[in-house]
């Protein structure tokens, strides 16, 4: 199969763990990677961020990614970072509609403890592993029964069920020692 124009400048032969090859792929995909991004988020900053996680994920996977398949690692990394970071935002906000207006009823003990608790959940939900995180925002936030999970992702019912049940089970470890 002939390669495209856009791995012409490549020696195929070459590994992405290489420095010079791994500078070259970053030269030629960075600026489209962060655009992208860009155009996606509407912050430059967070697309800066999400191309340099998607670039250190690929140096960190750079002996199973082939030439070929670099533009596409790349791209779907970043995109699911930021998937995940918009995931993330909804808690949030559905949490902040949810709190309370009227705090004038709580104590400043009541209102402390409560926010150490909001800090605490939400690093706990992004130390979650990525499919464990995903199961139960789509059920916590988005209301999704498992069904309709597992029909989104591609997986059985059983599998999101066990999914949610690790996902239960890690939160409560990690908000105790967070």
């Amino acid at each position: 199969m002939p390669r495209s124009d856009q791995y012409a400048h490549y020696d195929m032969s070459e590994s992405i763990c290489e420095e010079k090859t791994f500078e070259s792929v970053f030269v030629t995909h960075a600026e489209n990677l962060r655009n992208f991004m860009y155009y996606k988020s509407g912050d430059l900053q967070r697309s800066e961020d999400l191309m340099q996680e998607a670039f250190s994920k690929l140096w960190e996977e750079c002996a199973k990614v082939s030439m070929e398949k670099v533009k596409s690692f790349l791209f779907t990394v970043a995109n699911n970072r930021f998937l995940n970071q918009q995931k993330h935002r909804k808690v949030v906000l559905k949490f902040e509609k949810q709190a309370p207006k009227n705090s004038q009823s709580e104590s400043p003990q009541f209102l402390m403890e409560e926010k150490e608790f909001e800090i605490r959940l939400m690093k706990a939900i992004e130390e979650l592993p990525e499919g464990q995180r995903e199961v139960f925002l789509m059920h916590r936030i988005d209301e999704l029964k498992y069904r309709e999970i597992a029909e989104r992702l591609g997986v059985s019912v059983k599998a999101i069920e066990k999914r949610m049940h690790k996902a239960l089970v890690a939160l409560r470890k990690i908000s105790k020692r967070v």
